[in-house]
């Protein structure tokens, strides 16, 4: 509520883009913050992404194609989409949820949506680097930022929801390359890549390392990161509220958020928060190219980013609706490398490294859950999909406001965690 009295201190559950980008913002209002996560900083999610901030692809996952892949091609463990068969009631409510919002109607209401968010992520993750100054990890252009395609019908599809894009009052800036154009730009890409999309005004970002910079900032500025502390409830007080972890331990505040990934329904649901948030776990590894690539690549069709960073490039794809506790399963991983390798020149798919598998917190509609919950004193900050990286800075300007009283970025509205 705009002129509320804001608290004087905070604990933030969840250590991650979202839940740090949130501390970072409480502390530029001047309220104290307490930071605690299971793990530790960017222990989930945050690690292992591509680390893109990229406006032109920040899109709604409930595309209507999505259903198009059919049930059989969503058991196939090979599939980009890929839907192990599970009779877990939450699983099945959440894909019931999220097959009635992949219809073009409300996909083209919700690239609208996306459409406004536009480059006010970008302009957050600015805000932090100009307070940060030049020690912080930076984020890095990406001129221009490409699409590489097995064929031109695949890079029609693309093209074909930029328009939507365009429709729905957002905007993008790019061009179409042959083969040899985007070959030539990347020596690294092989002759499976036969048409290619430049996109210009994105970035993209070193996860581990900004998430290291990020938490510098915040115990700089005299936040406290507090790791393998397991939170197992909340309490509203009534004047405040009370963390309680495990082997007894219990932190006091006047306020908390709840950034706990796709985890969030476990504390948010006693307080109103009904939308499932289901994992739509992602892989990732890397390798050495014989070429390092100078930016990202993309491969819609087959659902594949790669990211340089530093001397590896990471490789990482999949949306998995699986619990989100699951080990890794190296049949992901293989299905990745398939995918990838008839696009690439000069790697050795079996030497890689730093195998990874995160849980991103998913809702039926795509949009995320961010704002006060039926208690003024628990906010949630959660339910990001594929996008808490890019929006994370965003995500903590807007959970900030909400807190102290102050008027919140307009996209907000959209948001609403009791929606």
């Amino acid at each position: 509520m705009v002129g509320a009295k804001a608290p004087g201190h905070v604990v933030v559950v969840g250590a991650g883009i979202i839940g740090l980008s949130t501390a970072w913002y409480l502390q530029e209002r001047g309220i104290g913050v307490t930071v605690v996560d299971r793990g530790g900083v960017a222990s989930g999610s945050s690690w292992g992404n591509a680390g893109w901030l990229t406006p032109a692809l920040t899109l709604p996952l409930s595309e209507p194609s999505v259903l198009t892949y059919g049930l059989k091609a969503m058991l196939d463990p090979a599939s980009p989409l890929y839907v192990p068969f599970s009779a877990d009631p939450q699983l099945l409510k959440f894909l019931a949820g999220f097959a009635r919002n992949c219809t073009p109607g409300r996909w083209r209401a919700a690239m609208g949506v996306f459409a406004e968010v536009g480059h006010t992520g970008l302009d957050a993750f600015d805000e932090i680097a100009q307070a940060a100054g030049p020690g912080a990890e930076p984020t890095r252009p990406a001129d221009p930022f490409l699409a590489a395609f097995a064929s031109v019908a695949d890079r029609d599809a693309l093209v074909k929801e930029f328009r939507v894009i365009r429709e729905t009052g957002g905007s993008v800036d790019y061009s179409l390359m042959s083969g040899g154009e985007i070959r030539g730009l990347e020596p690294a890409l092989g002759a499976g890549v036969v048409a290619g999309i430049g996109i210009r005004g994105q970035r993209y970002l070193n996860p581990p390392r900004f998430m290291d910079s990020l938490a510098r900032s915040v115990t700089a500025r005299g936040g406290t990161i507090t790791g393998a502390f397991n939170v197992l409830d909340v309490r509203d007080t009534g004047t405040g509220v009370e963390i309680i972890g495990s082997e007894g331990r219990a932190l006091a505040a006047d306020a908390v958020v709840l950034a706990t990934g796709a985890w969030l329904g476990a504390l948010a649901r006693r307080f109103g928060v009904r939308r499932v948030v289901q994992a739509g776990r992602g892989y990732s590894f890397t390798v050495v190219p014989g070429s390092m690539p100078g930016r990202p690549i993309y491969f819609p069709a087959q659902r594949v980013a790669c990211t340089p960073l530093g001397d590896r490039v990471r490789v990482a794809g999949m949306m998995e609706f699986r619990d989100a506790g699951a080990p890794l399963d190296p049949r992901r991983i293989q299905a990745i490398v398939a995918a990838a390798a008839p696009m690439f020149t000069g790697i050795d798919w079996e030497d890689r490294a730093e195998e990874w598998v995160g849980a991103r917190p998913c809702t039926t509609d795509g949009f995320p859950l961010v704002g006060a919950s039926r208690s003024p004193r628990v906010h949630v900050a959660g339910g990001h999909g594929m996008w808490g990286i890019a929006l994370g800075p965003l995500t903590g300007k807007m959970v900030a406001a909400g807190l102290t009283g102050t008027t919140p970025p307009a996209i907000m509205r959209h948001f609403n965690p009791l929606r």
